[in-house]
């Protein structure tokens, strides 16, 4: 068996190399990694103890049980609170977490974790592996008791048995061969049979929950007990502000601390007041198209405006030419990978675009409506100028703003839409970006479907050959360009407005906000 100190498998290690600070979208450009860039550095200022912090975040969590949360939004504030086995640090490692060590076989089919001496739950309780073996077992449906309301990834269904070898041991064994596994088991790890985490969640992180009011905010304090390094602040409140206008006119009266997502031009309105930290969203944006409705259904139709829209000129207009381009499903930040020669598949070519509109039978265009959850201004902005782009070919797009709760349920879930703007982001592992395409996938939100990616795709996650699966994936994100599954655009750059009074905001290669090193300046 090999063992491994901090991250699985050469295949996990691409992440680790993710640009963390904004870089330009011309493709040519290298990608910058290590640390964050900001004007006045903030995280080289003295730390001091105790205090408390205003996050604001842009949509209210889906569900404080983290088996349940499907929101990446959710995912940036519960991360606080829970961890799993292993959790991700700044530079995309994985490091024991609940685990102290893990064990990976040479076939890729057993993993087999150490419990961590002394580590409590928030309530005081030790953990134990019955607690792991209760969490995996949760978090991959194979629970005596079924409960439909627990999201599991395709990746844990490929889980076959989770066991205690002996009291400090935890074996977990899979199907068939997977060498990405780790990155997918950072689920939360929960006492066994707690049924209290829609209420009350208890985790092991640096924070513990002390309440939450629905549509308003979700406080956190400092876990006294963690077994790592102890937090700085003693308390963090989330608190919900969808409304970008809002949000500026707290940031300004000085109401809110830390807020993420914030557009160049927002920026620029408060950089007297806060220091602007911008990293990468490491985010797939598109405009995601519906496969399984008209007009979108005609692969012509989707190639067209593949060919119809600049993504340099969204970068330029909306985030100031920083950002990453892609051409694909999968973004830049997967270095190993990432599929460099997508990025320029689709240059703008409005006579082409023309021409393919009037093969599928639309020589005069079309209409249709793009659904954009209106919390996100950076994708209202990105929208306002595709609505422009596309008229250049005769295609008529209408903007439809819509709230974060219907987004999820109408778009995401009932894929009651024609198109749609979002990032989608992702575990330590590629397949995370890639699994949602197949045919059957229930997060295949814009119903690809296509035999071929659906046999490699397969082939991609069993193999543990390095070199083929760097080459499966890379077919993938192929397929999903050739037959414009969607219009990627951009790995989007993270600007973050952080009060002058903070140090330590750290960016993270998942979509995390770690309170833990964010500490008040001396």
């Amino acid at each position: 068996m090999k063992r491994y100190s901090h991250i699985a498998l050469s295949m996990l290690l691409i992440v680790m190399s993710v640009a963390l600070i904004g870089c330009s979208g011309d493709k040519n450009n290298d990608n910058n990694a290590g640390g964050n860039n900001s004007e006045n550095n903030i995280s080289q200022k003295e730390p001091t103890n105790g205090g408390t912090v205003v996050v604001g975040i842009q949509q209210d969590i889906d569900s404080l049980d983290p088996h349940k949360a499907v929101a990446a939004g959710t995912s940036e504030v519960l991360f606080n609170v829970y961890e799993g086995l292993v959790k991700p640090d700044k530079e995309g490692n994985l490091n024991g977490a609940v685990a102290s060590d893990y064990k990976i076989s040479e076939d890729g089919m057993t993993y087999t974790f150490t419990l961590r001496d002394g580590i409590k739950f928030h309530n005081g309780n030790p953990v134990t592996v019955k607690d792991i073996v209760y969490s995996v077992k949760r978090s991959a449906g194979l629970l005596d008791k079924e409960d439909n309301s627990i999201v599991v990834g395709s990746a844990l269904k490929n889980i076959s048995e989770v066991k205690a070898t002996d009291d400090k041991t935890v074996e977990i064994k899979l199907k068939s061969a997977d060498t990405e596994l780790l990155g997918y088991l950072t689920f939360a790890i929960i006492p066994e049979g707690y049924e209290k985490c829609d209420t009350a969640p208890i985790g092991t992180g640096p924070f513990k929950f002390t309440s939450y009011t629905a549509g308003q905010n979700i406080v956190i304090e400092k876990n006294a007990d963690y077994w790592g390094k102890q937090a700085y602040l003693d308390k963090v409140t989330f608190k919900v502000v969808e409304k970008a206008e809002t949000a500026m006119m707290e940031l300004q009266a000085g109401s809110i601390d830390i807020y993420p997502y914030i557009t160049e031009d927002q920026a620029a309105q408060i950089k007297s007041q806060f220091d602007i930290e911008v990293g990468n969203m490491n985010l797939v944006q598109a405009l995601f198209l519906n496969n399984g409705t008209k007009p979108f259904d005609n692969e012509k139709v989707r190639q067209a405006l593949c060919y119809a829209i600049d993504r340099q000129a969204i970068l330029d207009m909306v985030a100031g030419g920083k950002g990453n381009i892609i051409g694909s499903g999968v973004f830049s930040g997967f270095t190993k990978y990432f599929n460099q020669d997508l990025v320029s598949y689709y240059n703008v070519d409005t006579t082409k675009a023309k021409q393919l509109l009037s093969e599928a039978g639309y020589p005069n265009g079309f209409e249709f409506t793009i659904t954009v959850p209106s919390n996100y201004q950076y994708h209202m902005d990105t929208a306002e100028v595709i609505v422009d782009q596309l008229s250049q070919i005769g295609v008529t797009a209408k903007i439809k703003p819509i709230e974060w709760a219907s987004w999820l349920s109408d778009v995401y879930a009932g894929r009651n839409y024609e198109a749609t703007i979002i990032g989608l982001d992702a575990d330590l592992a590629p397949s995370d970006l890639l699994a949602r395409y197949q045919s059957e996938a229930k997060n295949n939100f814009i119903s690809f479907n296509d035999k071929e990616y659906d046999d490699i795709f397969a082939k991609a996650r069993v193999t543990t050959n390095d070199t083929e699966k760097v080459d499966n994936y890379k077919q993938l994100q192929k397929i999903l360009t050739e037959h414009a599954a969607s219009v990627y655009i951009a790995d989007p750059p993270l600007m973050v407005a952080v009060s002058k009074k903070l140090g330590g905001y750290t960016f993270y290669p998942v979509y995390v906000q770690d309170m833990s090193s964010v500490y008040i300046a001396k």
